[in-house]
């Protein structure tokens, strides 16, 4: 099955991801990827999906799910290296997998979050995305 990216959340200050589920009265009930237990956070929770997210490298900005891509073909079917490991693994792990990364605004802050978003999606989803039809329709960043 595919992840669409469009429906998994990162919630500012709770750790992991989150598939949304439905929309309630007062916001959105979502379920933890890493157990499955179902939650309802509150308009005032600052939700953002992966599709939203994109890396700073030299040339712009390259989307969240081609990084997760190149992750992948540079990976195989091993995991990432861990939030945990040091910042020089950290760093050198995205200078093979994304050479031109900016390093004044990708911090490795950024990377652990990175790298823990991907272990998760290869434990609890797919690493197999659903492309986003905006993407298809060439109306990206047209506002549409």
């Amino acid at each position: 099955m595919k992840t669409d990216l469009t429906k998994i959340l990162t919630i500012s200050g709770q750790s992991g991801l989150f598939k949304y589920v439905s929309q309630a009265r007062n916001g959105a009930i979502v379920e933890s990827l890493s157990d499955g237990k179902r939650s309802c956070f509150g308009l005032r929770s600052k939700m953002t999906t992966l599709a939203d997210i994109s890396i700073y490298t030299d040339e712009g900005e390259t989307k969240l799910k081609d990084v997760f891509m190149k992750m992948k073909e540079s990976l195989g079917e091993e995991n990432a290296p861990v939030a945990k490991s040091s910042e020089k693994e950290l760093q050198d792990f995205f200078g093979k997998v994304l050479p031109d990364y900016d390093r004044d605004r990708f911090h490795v802050s950024h990377m652990k979050k990175v790298v823990s978003w991907y272990n998760i999606l290869k434990e609890s989803a797919s690493l197999d995305f659903e492309e986003d039809i905006r993407e298809e329709d060439g109306q990206e960043d047209a506002g549409n």
